[in-house]
């Protein structure tokens, strides 16, 4: 697993687990954690493995093993690295965008199932259409043309597993997700979130390539910083 330090001399952490395929070259997750930075966060970034044999082991003990010497910090997670972040302690508020805690219905549960049961960590399955009508409009063609095509067998088995074993999801966090979504199921989110802390943007998978993340970049801070009230704050303006 790779993980960088962006902004070394800021004032507070941040643990942001990117999600699967996301890389920190990639510039719409560069905007997301120059927006990071420039709040004033210490940003410890990291890029999880396209494929995993075991989920524990290649996923979530690396990164748990690290914030257990983060006094305080904050946690963003984002697609398959929220449902990493939301196995993690220790952080002060939770921000998930469009967290994969269930496959999409273009991934049928009969063949998942049937796909889970092969014995193999061979990245022999594809994972579909991956294009800008899924992630977003601002998706570039260098992210496009690196991501990742193929998973294997023991991939679905072991994030099935893990969507399948979620904990309680902390109180206060908070949801950014698409109703336009065809990467991840949205009913686990409204399942374990409070619609009131969920905030719909429009767009695709990625909040950071949506045409319209500078509208939402503000309340993502705010939401950091001071958890479900910053969304409940908003809503009441609004109401």
């Amino acid at each position: 697993m790779r993980h960088r330090i962006f902004h070394d001399d800021g004032d507070d952490d941040l643990v942001f687990v990117m999600g699967w395929g996301n890389r920190w070259t990639h510039e719409n997750v560069s905007w997301l954690i120059g927006k990071l930075t420039e709040a004033g966060y210490r940003v410890h970034a990291f890029e999880l493995p396209t494929n995993i044999d075991d989920f524990k082991a290649d996923w979530l003990e690396p990164i748990a093993e690290y914030v257990r010497d983060l006094e305080e910090y904050q946690l963003l997670g984002h697609s398959a690295g929220a449902l990493v972040a939301q196995a993690l302690d220790g952080a002060d508020n939770h921000v998930y965008l469009s967290p994969w805690w269930g496959y999409s219905s273009r991934h049928p549960e009969p063949l998942l199932e049937v796909v889970s049961r092969l014995d193999t960590t061979f990245p022999c399955l594809p994972v579909g259409e991956m294009d800008r009508d899924a992630l977003g409009e601002k998706a570039t063609d260098h992210q496009l043309a690196t991501m990742p095509r193929w998973v294997s067998p023991a991939f679905v088995r072991e994030t099935r597993h893990a969507q399948r074993d979620l904990l309680a999801i902390d109180h206060d966090a908070v949801v950014f997700c698409s109703l336009r979504d065809s990467v991840v199921s949205l009913r686990p989110i409204g399942e374990r979130v409070p619609a009131e802390h969920v905030v719909l943007y429009d767009g695709g998978h990625e909040l950071f390539s949506s045409a319209s993340r500078e509208r939402y970049v503000d309340l993502l801070l705010d939401a950091l910083e001071s958890g479900a009230k910053a969304v409940e704050a908003r809503e009441h303006v609004i109401g």
